[in-house]
């Protein structure tokens, strides 16, 4: 009998399976697992010899957790993060592997700036890593052979201006790069033209408050719809990143033509969690990000979207400011909030209060995140797949604090929120990383791969 590497055993392993009929179905199993050389070679109850065992008892196993959308500042910006700080937070929160945006200084806009980012994780990321591209109006003719680089997720555009100098807002560009290439193109959607138009509430009232009335729902609302009908006329699939609106999502629902189709669908927790005008009043600018969290309206059909399927894919959007950049008078201060530390915790709350199943979660953060963006071999547990697994303790009660936070700018708009569910182990690769809110070893996280 062959010693494995380590083995897991007596957790509740959430395990998916593909259905004779074509659905993906996720159950919940009594189950040992065992890896070997980073993968996964043993599932079932016998006892196998391991080098390390560790008892899942009482909790629960899940395919490591992806998040798709973080942004972690390097280069260029580094008083706000790093790739290390970036990567210690994303394991300290039960994060496997993490996609990170192109909106650094100078934008990961071609092919050495995407190798420097790689050269970079190399010496310091905790976790699993892949750099999207980041489209411009310079390299829009490259982008067919830009997106077909190992490590990287996809082409991101911004089509409404946010952090950084990436934009590109106009109709015939953005057609052309729908025309170059086949990957599912990757959009932060708002509508620049008309955030030009409404700049004047923000800057007149100075009021953090105003953030969701400039940024309001028609601005997100004509640009989804934009992006909508280009992805139908040239027939290239795109992913709308932290839709915030219920036109959004009654929209996104009438045109989804299957799952992982032609359109795909992102939420944020921040959006499920947080509500205007409280958040605005208790947090000040701490709550701004774009697109803005919004009222309870806006809430309620996100979560009618998480349920009903029109939702693939939770990410946290993390975007770290220093707390002196984010205490500037508004809109002078920058949107975005740190999120990938606080992403499992805050929806396993979410689980624990019963607004959310525990399989459905796992759709969203590991399974949809594997079809959607293609992975080779992550988000899920399979026989022969990475041995990237997130270990939580579904009755585990904890305080969301400050000084928990690994992420270089040390503040999340979560701090002194009760939660129940936790994670309490990251294993990267067959290998522990964090247990019980510790970094075990050294860095070890590897790029993530592809198949397109």
């Amino acid at each position: 009998m062959v010693t494995l590497d380590l083995i897991i055993k007596n957790a509740s392993v959430l395990i998916a399976t593909d259905s004779p009929q074509g659905r993906i179905e996720i159950q919940e199993v009594q189950t040992h697992i065992g890896v070997k050389d980073g993968k996964i070679r043993y599932i079932g109850n016998e006892n196998h010899p391991a080098a390390q065992i560790i008892d899942g008892k009482g909790l629960h196993l899940l395919p490591g957790i992806i998040d798709s959308q973080v942004h972690f500042r390097e280069p260029g910006m580094i008083q706000k993060e790093d790739l290390g700080t970036g990567t210690a937070a994303a394991a300290l929160g039960g994060v496997t592997s993490i996609f990170e945006m192109p909106n650094t200084n100078p934008p990961t806009t071609n092919q050495e700036l995407h190798a420097d980012k790689l050269r970079r994780a190399a010496e310091k990321a905790w976790v699993n890593h892949a750099f999207y591209i980041g489209a411009s109006h310079e390299n829009v003719a490259e982008l067919a052979e830009l997106e077909k680089i190992p490590y990287c997720p996809g082409i991101k555009i911004f089509m409404g201006s946010s952090t950084g100098s990436l934009l590109v807002e106009d109709d015939p560009t953005l057609e052309k790069i729908f025309r170059q290439g086949f990957r599912r193109l990757i959009f932060h959607s708002e509508d620049e033209e008309r955030l030009r138009e409404r700049k004047h509430i923000a800057v007149e009232s100075k009021d953090v408050r105003n953030h969701p009335i400039w940024r309001d729902e028609l601005t997100a609302l004509r640009s989804t719809e934009r992006l909508i009908a280009l992805a139908e006329k040239t027939k290239r699939p795109a992913h709308v990143l932290h839709v915030t609106t219920a036109e959004e999502m009654a929209l996104l629902k009438q045109k989804k033509n299957k799952k992982f189709g032609l359109i795909s669908v992102e939420v944020l927790p921040q959006h499920l969690t947080l509500a205007a005008p409280e958040c605005y009043e208790r947090l000040g600018t701490l709550a701004q990000q774009n697109p803005p969290i919004r009222d309870q309206r806006h809430q309620d059909a996100l979560w009618k979207a998480v349920l009903d399927g029109t939702v693939d894919v939770m990410g946290s959007d993390h975007a770290p400011h220093t707390l002196e950049e984010k205490k500037r008078e508004y809109p002078s201060s920058p949107s975005g909030v740190p999120g990938v530390q606080t992403m499992l915790p805050i929806m396993l709350d979410h689980v624990h209060q019963g607004r959310l199943p525990l399989t459905r979660l796992v759709e969203l953060l590991c399974e949809n995140p594997r079809h959607v963006f293609g992975c080779k071999s992550k988000g899920r547990i399979e026989l022969g797949l990475d041995a990237d697994l997130t270990l939580v303790d579904l009755k585990k009660t904890r305080t969301i604090e400050n000084k928990w936070i690994a992420s270089r700018c040390g503040w999340t708009p979560f701090d002194g929120m009760k939660v129940t569910g936790w994670p309490i182990m990251t294993i990267i690769n067959g290998t522990p990383v964090m247990q019980d809110n510790q970094l075990l070893g050294t860095p070890r996280g590897r790029p993530v791969e592809f198949q397109f």
